[in-house]
């Protein structure tokens, strides 16, 4: 996922927010770190003045790293680390959470005609998009049609009550393209748990909002323009109690004759996608079906992901190469869903 642009006033106006809140009777809570491989933060308003930054703080890590013990693949003993290392046929059980995201994994790729799928890393790592590791080359088609047959959510997994199911030799579940999401998710059910009502939470790009920022408005956030050396912003959207996560083929690619070759990769073709569309933004009551959309709509495209959006009432903004608009030219095509909520 990409970054958004955080557009608040506390990026740049930190000392007048804080005697606003002086002044007004709240306090203003920043709290920044560490979790999955990327960095969070978090700004929240305590209309109470009565939480205790480091609490909060020590409560937002530990709810953290819980995940991380459910759905780290980094940490070799984490839930889905154990389900990737059991053979086929055999069933693991599991927390309600990662059964929970793990159904909500199920329906997006359902929904999305299989453009989301948990079970591609056999590809990532094929086309050198794994931790670690690059790539110059093609790879070769017995490679492609090799690494496909550890892949297949469908095929490869299946839910139990209580437990997951693997049915493929060599297939493993990846959830960087839903974790991050529910990590939001959990994050902001801590600060409900203190009375916060007014708070943006945001990990690795996704993000979760609620209530209003402190100039008493809809948190602005503002979407990246999808070019490799420019975080220039395309648009800004006001959002309050609704998730929102961007993914985009701009950041991590490789050149090879001439073409460029994304890590969104096609569990469908076995390959990176090859379609106009360089970013994808959705906007869902929450970040963890956030995150999974904002993939799947950029494994389809604009052209049918644009058909999904409307035919499921979603809030979705393409943006597209366009030539016509200049070497560097974009342009933008939203859902009905997102046009109205963004007028």
């Amino acid at each position: 996922m990409s970054n958004p642009l955080l557009l608040s006033r506390r990026s740049f106006m930190v000392m007048p927010l804080a005697l606003m809140a002086c002044k007004k009777g709240w306090s203003l809570l920043e709290l920044s770190g560490l979790t999955m491989g990327t960095s969070y933060s978090i700004v929240a308003i305590d209309h109470s003045k009565s939480v205790e930054k480091a609490e909060l703080q020590t409560a937002v890590d530990t709810a953290l790293a819980q995940v991380n013990v459910q759905m780290s693949n980094w940490d070799t003993s984490s839930e889905v680390s154990r389900f990737n290392a059991v053979a086929a046929g055999e069933s693991l059980s599991v927390s309600g959470e990662l059964h929970h995201v793990m159904q909500a994994a199920q329906d997006v790729h359902v929904a999305s005609d299989g453009a989301f799928d948990v079970t591609v890393g056999a590809l990532i790592d094929l086309w050198g998009f794994g931790a670690g590791q690059t790539r110059s080359d093609m790879p070769s088609e017995a490679e492609i049609v090799a690494a496909m047959g550890c892949c297949g959510q469908a095929q490869s997994v299946e839910l139990e009550a209580g437990g997951l199911k693997k049915l493929n030799d060599g297939a493993e579940v990846y959830l960087s393209s839903i974790g991050k999401g529910f990590g939001v998710d959990q994050v902001a059910r801590v600060l409900k748990g203190y009375g916060i009502t007014d708070y943006m939470v945001e990990i690795g790009g996704d993000l979760y909002t609620a209530g209003r920022n402190p100039d008493g408005q809809p948190w602005q956030i503002g979407i990246e323009t999808p070019q490799a050396y420019d975080r220039g912003v395309t648009q800004v959207v006001g959002l309050s109690d609704m998730g929102m996560a961007t993914s985009g083929d701009y950041r991590n690619f490789f050149d090879y004759e001439g073409k460029r070759y994304s890590h969104i990769i096609d569990a469908t073709t076995g390959r990176p996608v090859e379609h106009d569309t360089a970013s994808v933004t959705v906007l869902t009551d929450n970040a963890m079906l956030a995150d999974a959309w904002a993939t799947a709509m950029l494994v389809l495209g604009r052209e049918r992901g644009l058909e999904i959006a409307n035919q499921r009432d979603m809030a979705v903004l393409f943006l597209d190469r366009a030539v016509a608009n200049g070497e560097n030219g974009f342009k933008s095509i939203a859902s009905k869903r997102f046009e109205a909520l963004t007028a």
